[in-house]
């Protein structure tokens, strides 16, 4: 009882008080279309993680300084929880008091703030070119009819696979292109047999793995709307968790508890692969023995749901400006930066290994050369490719209360329930919780 009510109390936090919070956010200082008096040329961005996306900022700073270099940036690591709960506490109040110019947001998040609170948020429709960016990213960070984000990183996923485990197994790069879901079971179960190795690990607690596969056939949690419970009757959920539970039961999928234990499995060599978003290179390679070893295919497929394809996205995030002092120097930093350097983009992804959804950066040098910890592959150019053909959905204000849900029923689909009564009952509480 205690955690329904704490989602009900999260859902009304984040959605009250949009009329009092945006109108007097709005008319403050540097609104769109308010009286933006004198513009300030200090900003404050915050983000976290700091071999990502603050070294990403760092790049973008002393990119936007050979151009204003009267400006002074202000750069502030928060963690991601930390940023979501001030942003929502100073909106929810009516007030940007303490709240940063620039603000980066996961892209499953971003709807809530947009729909509860649209006249916070910089109209950034006339600073950057929406279409320069990935299809896909456009979705999350626009709001009746308007651009309020700079989509930043691409979340597009990949199979990675160790090529050693796959050769003794009896398979080649060529047996892993464009594979289904069936096909990848199959595989596994040969590498389990031959090598003792697992072919995938998950964490009970993280549904990333069921959004990868829902997205890659165009669907999600919600309905078009991005409001409507989309649970019961969703085929691509449902052979999402059919595909889930038959990895367990063939046993070639392990568990981890958490995000070290993930990395654990797979550096040490005891998991043979991984469908992950291509932000987790950095943690392939951190295991330098390994080079060579690994190739990334395109995602499977699921094979009874229609329009399934091999590409899909996990996580990824995008650029916010406040409304407030300031905020037409923060979207000229954005715009002249994220919004538009296409060299700015090859540095990011030569320094920090970061793929951008700015699709004119992709002709770049950078993006040209191949990667000897993947025996040469060039992953970076068939990442990119594969960004072009996500399907494009509406993550809309209720992810992660859904998955909530969807963790309990997961455990008892697992546990022998129905998989129909298991989506029919989610459904329900879906319907109750979220009004």
């Amino acid at each position: 009882m205690k955690k329904l009510m704490a989602i009900i109390m999260a859902s009304v936090l984040l959605l009250a008080g949009c009329s009092s919070g945006s109108k007097d956010a709005a008319n403050k200082p540097g609104a769109n279309g308010a009286n933006s008096g004198k513009e300030t040329k200090e900003i404050t961005i915050w983000a976290w993680d700091p071999k990502f996306n603050i070294a990403a900022l760092n790049i973008a700073k002393e990119a936007y300084a050979k151009i204003n270099p009267d400006v002074k940036i202000n750069i502030v690591e928060y963690a991601q929880p930390d940023t979501i709960q001030k942003l929502n506490t100073g909106l929810n109040s009516g007030t940007t008091k303490g709240l940063p110019n620039i603000i980066l947001m996961e892209d499953y998040r971003a709807q809530g703030f947009l729909q509860s609170y649209p006249d916070a948020f910089y109209d950034l429709s006339d600073v950057i070119k929406a279409s320069d960016f990935a299809d896909y990213k456009i979705g999350p960070t626009s709001y009746d009819g308007k651009q309020y984000g700079v989509p930043f990183d691409s979340g597009v996923t990949g199979l990675y696979y160790r090529t050693d485990y796959l050769e003794q197994a009896g398979y080649t790069a060529k047996d892993m292109e464009n594979i289904t879901w069936d096909k990848y079971i199959e595989i596994g179960k040969k590498v389990k047999e031959k090598t003792g190795k697992f072919m995938m690990s998950t964490d009970p607690n993280d549904l990333g793995i069921l959004r990868v596969m829902m997205q890659s056939a165009g669907s999600w949690y919600l309905k078009e709307d991005g409001k409507t419970p989309n649970l019961a009757g969703n085929e691509a959920l449902k052979e999402s968790l059919e595909i889930y539970k038959q990895m367990l039961d063939e046993g070639i999928m392990t568990i981890h508890s958490d995000w070290s234990q993930m990395l654990a499995g797979f550096n040490s060599g005891n998991v043979a692969s991984l469908v992950q978003g291509n932000w987790i290179t950095p943690s392939v390679k951190a295991e330098a023995s390994q080079s060579g070893k690994w190739a990334v295919a395109a995602t499977p497929r699921l094979t009874k749901t229609p329009n399934a394809t091999n590409s899909s996205n996990l996580g990824g995030s995008s650029w916010y400006v406040l409304n407030m002092d300031g905020a037409d120097v923060a979207a000229d930093f954005l715009a002249k930066t994220f919004g538009a350097d296409v060299d700015f983009y090859q540095k990011l992804l030569t320094d920090v290994g970061a793929i951008g959804t700015y699709t004119p950066a992709t002709s770049g040098p950078a993006y040209k050369s191949g990667d000897e910890f993947f025996g040469g592959q060039n992953i970076t150019a068939d990442f990119a490719e594969w960004t072009k053909t996500i399907p494009k959905v509406n993550y809309g204000i209720h992810t992660y209360a859904i998955e909530d849900i969807m963790k309990v029923e997961l455990q008892n689909y697992l546990k022998g329930k129905d998989i129909d009564q298991v989506l029919n009952d989610a459904q329900k509480q879906a319907e109750a919780q979220l009004k």
